[in-house]
């Protein structure tokens, strides 16, 4: 059965409820007023069958948190979907990784059900919210979000407002090209920045090193057990942490290209701080004061030495914690 959730008067003591929807999985989250995750729970995503079953493997995923929690605890669902979608009405237009939502009326089948408020976001745009409400841009008013992993996707906020543009697909800087004549990336640009920086490029990037010198004693060829078709970025930062040369060049191969990206992004916006998550930055950590240093090479903005440079507070919980945000 699932859990009555009454509906009132919003209060700041009572909490949001955060959904991170993926291809494979939905992680929930319980979040207060002020972004500290309560209790969060996970449960698989059904994404390849019928409309109806992947907005029930939603509601599981729900039910089985608030469940523990009084009925008239929560404050909106804030939802974290793949894009395309359309902010505005909450609707998940064509997501590559959600097949089975087409034009899928998301928030308004989720308010229908709880009858509580009900926002829909991409996952860079809502994490780079919770990072300005509660987390590391807390006080910067022009704030600029990349969460680099398996691609690298982006958020804008302004003032405390996410950036949306004229159709709500603004913000898609993983898909600005530094190199036109680059490598095709899976949006069908060249030269993109996810093609060129995100995980799968520095997996690839070390591979290529590796076959090009089978002489090589690398630390990440030792912890791909030899096989050079086996080592991904995740090795790569292993072999970094251990003091790996390889390893080492590998990313500062990825830093030379970020650095002209972040230094268009300042030219174009003029954010007063820049913060990046995901997993490939934690491990680029150790680099930001390289990339800071080499920043205003790259910009025609006086201030560029000036815009600080930060690590995400959420790391993991980025999605949890940037649905609660949509509703705060």
């Amino acid at each position: 059965m699932n859990a009555k959730i009454m509906t009132g008067n919003p209060t700041n003591s009572r909490p949001f409820l955060g959904v991170d929807i993926g291809g494979t999985k939905v992680a929930v989250g319980l979040v207060d007023c002020n972004g500290k995750i309560l209790a969060k729970g996970r449960k698989p995503m059904i994404a390849t069958d019928t409309a109806e079953a992947g907005l029930h493997a939603v509601t599981v995923a729900i039910d089985s948190l608030i469940s523990s929690a009084r009925e008239d605890e929560i404050q909106g669902i804030g939802i974290c979907a793949p894009g395309p979608l359309d902010p505005k009405t909450g609707v998940v237009l064509n997501p590559p990784n959600l097949p089975c939502w087409r034009n899928f009326p998301l928030a308004e089948k989720l308010a229908a059900k709880y009858r509580i408020p009900v926002k829909v976001d991409n996952d860079a745009n809502a994490a780079a919210l919770a990072e300005t409400r509660w987390g590391v841009a807390r006080g910067f008013r022009y704030v600029f979000y990349a969460t680099i992993g398996t691609g690298i996707g982006t958020g804008i906020v302004l003032d405390g407002r996410i950036y949306h543009g004229n159709t709500g697909s603004a913000g898609e800087g993983g898909h600005m090209s530094i190199d036109y004549r680059g490598p095709s990336c899976g949006c069908g640009k060249r030269g993109c920045i996810e093609v060129l920086a995100a995980g799968p490029a520095i997996g690839a990037r070390a591979r290529t090193k590796l076959s090009a010198d089978p002489s090589l004693h690398s630390k990440v060829l030792e912890l791909a057990h030899g096989t050079v078709s086996s080592v991904t970025s995740e090795l790569v930062g292993q072999a970094y942490a251990a003091g790996d040369p390889l390893a080492r060049e590998v990313l500062l191969d990825t830093v030379d290209v970020l650095v002209p990206w972040l230094g268009n992004i300042v030219d174009l916006l003029d954010p007063d701080v820049l913060v990046i998550g995901g997993g490939v930055a934690a491990m680029l950590k150790p680099f930001f004061d390289e990339i800071k240093n080499r920043l205003p090479s790259c910009c025609v903005n006086p201030h560029a030495s000036q815009i600080p440079l930060l690590m995400a507070h959420y790391g993991a919980d980025a999605g949890i914690a940037g649905g609660a945000a949509l509703c705060s």
